[in-house]
């Protein structure tokens, strides 16, 4: 996710604490955090996927992630 897109979202929460937001931006806020979210847990897999297990016996396993309801693709 790009700087510009984090830096609207804080943006956005510190004027929704202060002031409000409008409905439009409302909309935009939540957009953009479901957008930072599925970024995220994107990421949060692709590092996931890269860790090993080094069994006591010297053998090396992939993690094999349990589903927590997110998708693994």
């Amino acid at each position: 996710m790009k700087q510009e897109k984090i830096e609207r979202i804080n943006a956005l929460a510190r004027k929704s604490r202060t002031e409000g937001l409008t409905p439009e931006e409302k909309l935009e806020q939540q957009m953009l955090r479901q957008e930072y979210i599925s970024a995220f847990r994107a990421s949060m897999i692709q590092a996931l996927d890269r860790v090993e297990i080094v069994e006591e016996d010297g053998r090396v396993r992939p993690l094999r992630p349990k589903n927590f309801g997110l998708p693994l693709s």
